[in-house]
C-alpha cells in the first residue's frame, strides 16, 4: 500500500489498472473509494455497474467498442475534479492478459500515474468464459500486490507510449507471477 500512499502524499490522483478476471475481489478491495470504474455497456456490464455502485464507487459506461470517446472525456472530466479512476487492462472482451493502450491516453491527458496492481486469492472458483473470471469462495485469503507508479507525460512520442504500455504489460506479468507463487507456497 506504500505505493498507494506515495500518490496521494504527492497530492495525485491514482488510475487503478488490473486484469478483468479480478474484478470482484477487486470491487470487495476498493469499496468506498469513490472511484470510477469503467465499465463496458453490455448486459453483463450493467450487473457490474450496479454491483460497483453498491460498493461505494462511480460506474462509468463504455468500451473501445462502444462509447468509448464518450467514456474517456467523462473519465478525463472526473479525475480533472479529483476522482480516482479503474480500469480493466484487458476489458471487456480480451484477449485474456493483454493490456490495451487506452490507459496511456487517460495518463497523458490528465497527468495522473498509472498504479498497477494484481489481488490474489488462495482459493477461488473460475468461469469458463474469455476472462476465466475468478470468483473467490467464502473466508479465503489473499495478497494485494501494488507496482510502482507508472507516469506518462503529455508530450510523449509514440514510440515512447509503445514503450510505455510494453512496461505496464510487463509489470502486470510480473504481479500475476508473484501472486500465483504466493497461492502455491513458492513465494
Amino acid at each position: 500500500m506504500e505505493h498507494h500512499k506515495a500518490i496521494y502524499d504527492a497530492g495525485q490522483i491514482p488510475i487503478y489498472v488490473f486484469w478483468h478476471d479480478r474484478i470482484f475481489l477487486t470491487t470487495y478491495f476498493w469499496r468506498n473509494q469513490h472511484a470510477a470504474v469503467l465499465i463496458s455497456q453490455s448486459k453483463d456490464g450493467e450487473y457490474i455497474a450496479r454491483v460497483t455502485e453498491k460498493f461505494g464507487n462511480i460506474a462509468i459506461r463504455g468500451s473501445s467498442s462502444r462509447g468509448g470517446t464518450r467514456a474517456l472525456v467523462e473519465m478525463i472530466r472526473k479525475m480533472r475534479s479529483g476522482i480516482p479512476m479503474a480500469i480493466t487492462l484487458d476489458g471487456p472482451r480480451g484477449p485474456r492478459y493483454e493490456a490495451k493502450s487506452g490507459i496511456l491516453m487517460l495518463a497523458k491527458k490528465t497527468g495522473c500515474p498509472i498504479l498497477p496492481f494484481v489481488i490474489e486469492p488462495k482459493k477461488y472458483w473460475q468461469i469458463r468464459s474469455w476472462d476465466r473470471m475468478q470468483i473467490p469462495k467464502p473466508f479465503t485469503r489473499a495478497i494485494v500486490l501494488i507496482n510502482p507508479p507508472i507516469y506518462v507525460a503529455a508530450e510523449q512520442s509514440d514510440d515512447v507510449l509503445d514503450a510505455k504500455l510494453a512496461e505496464v504489460q510487463a509489470t502486470m506479468n510480473d504481479l500475476v507471477e508473484r501472486g500465483q507463487a504466493w497461492r502455491s507456497g513458492q513465494a
